[in-house]
């Protein structure tokens, strides 16, 4: 893998409280042809981080943007009506935040980012703004709420 630039967010679109795993996620990606599942961690709804795809391997998680970038799901990503919500449990958020932690100090230069983050700036004001989004995963600000880190 080359030099890591980007640590991209992800929610795996599936409704608030359904418990997925990595093995699910990892067949849904065979079925879409891939080689396998696309994230490198997966966070369960009980907080448990998974590993997915080693590191050393490019991820399939953002197009254009993946032989730099490392991808991390967490299970959720939509109401009980499919409708985008951040629908992180307490235990996936202290997770996320401590895998996050733990990856930007090993790839200090990094930067965390959501995958809505990669939408192209349509109306070219410097600003990618929520009618600009390909997408809403990982359907909160990711780049704001890491900043931190």
């Amino acid at each position: 893998m080359q030099h890591i630039n980007h640590i991209v967010v992800h929610a795996t679109a599936t409704k608030e409280g359904e418990n997925f795993t990595a093995l699910d996620i990892h067949r849904w990606h065979l079925q879409k042809g891939w080689s396998g599942i696309g994230y490198h961690y997966v966070i369960l709804l009980d907080g448990t981080i998974v590993p997915g795809r080693p590191e050393y391997w490019q991820g399939a998680h953002v197009k254009d943007h993946n032989e730099n970038s490392l991808g991390v799901v967490y299970v959720g990503g939509l109401d009980k009506n499919g409708k985008p919500k951040d629908t992180r449990t307490d235990e996936q958020k202290e997770a996320l935040n401590c895998l996050l932690y733990e990856l930007k100090q090993r790839h200090t230069d990094a930067e965390i980012l959501g995958h809505r983050d990669f939408s192209k700036d349509l109306n070219h004001n410097g600003i990618i703004e929520p009618s600009e989004f390909m997408k809403d995963c990982p359907c909160f600000n990711a780049k704001e709420e890491y900043k931190h880190i």
